[in-house]
């Protein structure tokens, strides 16, 4: 979670696997949206004398749609490549980094930015821009923050970027959800849990004190949105765009062995890993077809609207927490598919269901976040997002500090079915149910301004 290890074909290549992806209106910029998705999950930050970085023969891509038919309108194509400076030296840095071109600094990785339109005519936007070092220890880079914010580059044509590490802000109880759907402020309700505990318990974020690699880019809204409006109306199908990213690899490699350096890679690029709404992939699509649904484009996504109509979870919340969710036992047993996840997830809230908001796309079928460019930021944001009144909040975009586990997990359970059936009454547990974490339990804080997503934690002082 939210997209952490989510397949099993992608969980053992995570240098091509997107973790998280994040879109709202920039809080220092709100003429600017602001995309960050991140790759190379789960990382510990003491891991010399490799340290982690971004794959040389991977491709990333940030998809943009701006008139809703689930194919991109604008992709930005982010290329990486590796220098060592010194062959002799098994180290990642033989003295003090103190600057982005020090001669200490051994293993330094650069990228280019291309940008790709609707019509598939690419621009490379810059050639070669600096990675910060992997954060290794204060003894290494005395001044991590200081060189961090030296990578942030502003683009002659308007776009602001960063690529890096960068610490994890996505929290969730990775152990206990998978320990049979167990959530730790209600484990003594649970069908098993009951039996071992008798109080409710603190959750634990496990993904707290973990790195991962950062691609952030901040674009001018009217580069995004549909006829290039500088300014819309939130009611205006052209406020809406839906964003993904992707990482692809050749189809072809061949490996020789120990010639040095002839190692081939041929053919068209080959998608390997997508990633739109959290979790989707995560606890919708069955295990069976995960690596399917990684390798297909979002306008590809109708074969996958049946999960989403009838979700596993809804129907395992009622056998996991007996008595609590009575009511939506009864909505699973009638078969009934829901619409209001199908909304959320695949085509986009429409006008008329919550006053003075709307984000829908069309009715094309496509995992995407949404994001209605015309909803200012939040001048104080709720975790709990739209479900909470914030219209600037998940499933509008997704912010970095938005609980996207604990609204899903509520959307599933039956509160937002009352959306678009109103004689249905929601389980006053699902109203409840939660996780029990939020960004106040992630270590690392965030930064006011892009790349938004805190320092990474180093290798010296992280146990």
């Amino acid at each position: 979670m939210s997209s952490h290890r989510e397949a099993p074909e992608i969980s053992k290549d995570p240098v091509a696997d997107s973790s998280d992806l994040y879109a709202f209106v920039s809080p220092d910029d709100p003429d600017t949206v602001t995309i960050i998705a991140n790759y190379v999950p789960l990382q510990l930050p003491a891991s010399g004398p490799n340290f982690f970085e971004f794959g040389d023969d991977v491709l990333y891509e940030i998809h943009i749609d701006s008139n809703g038919d689930a194919r991109p309108d604008l992709t930005y194509q982010f290329r990486f490549r590796t220098e060592l400076r010194n062959n002799n030296t098994f180290l990642y840095n033989t003295g003090q980094i103190k600057s982005l071109d020090d001669p200490n600094w051994n293993r330094r990785q650069f990228y280019s930015v291309t940008k790709v339109d609707a019509h598939g005519k690419s621009t490379v936007l810059a050639a070669k821009l600096p990675c910060p070092p992997c954060n290794v220890g204060k003894i290494s880079i005395p001044h991590y923050e200081s060189l961090a914010a030296d990578a942030v580059k502003k683009l002659k044509t308007g776009e602001k970027v960063f690529a890096g590490q960068r610490a994890d802000a996505f929290f969730v109880d990775l152990g206990a959800i998978f320990d049979l759907g167990t959530l730790r402020p209600f484990q003594n309700k649970h069908l098993v849990g009951k039996t071992l505990f008798n109080y409710a318990g603190k959750a634990v974020n496990a993904t707290d004190k973990l790195n991962v690699h950062s691609i952030a880019i901040q674009v001018p809204l009217s580069t995004v949105r549909r006829g290039g409006k500088k300014a819309v109306r939130g009611r205006d199908p052209g406020a809406v765009i839906g964003v993904w990213t992707s990482a692809s690899r050749r189809q072809v490699q061949v490996r020789q062995g120990d010639k040095k350096n002839t190692d081939v890679e041929v053919g068209p690029q080959v998608q390997v890993s997508r990633l739109g709404n959290p979790l989707v992939n995560e606890v919708i699509v069955p295990m069976a077809q995960k690596d399917l649904f990684n390798s297909l484009p979002p306008s590809d996504d109708k074969r996958f609207a049946g999960f989403v109509e009838k979700p596993e979870l809804a129907g395992l919340l009622p056998v996991l927490y007996p008595g609590l969710f009575d009511n939506l036992a009864k909505l699973v047993k009638a078969g009934t598919p829901r619409a209001d996840l199908v909304a959320i997830l695949l085509t986009g809230i429409p006008d008329g269901l919550i006053d003075n908001f709307q984000n829908t796309t069309g009715s094309t079928k496509a995992d995407m976040l949404r994001l209605n460019t015309a909803i200012p930021p939040a001048k104080d944001p709720k975790a709990f997002g739209l479900l909470a009144g914030d219209l600037a909040g998940f499933p509008n975009g997704r912010r970095i500090e938005d609980d996207v586990v604990s609204i899903s997990i509520r959307a599933i359970a039956g509160v937002t079915f009352a959306l678009v059936d109103e004689t249905f009454k929601p389980d006053a547990a699902a109203g409840l149910v939660e996780q029990g974490l939020s960004i106040k339990n992630v270590s690392s804080g965030l930064l006011k301004k892009f790349p938004f997503l805190g320092t990474p934690f180093d290798g010296f002082d992280n146990p």
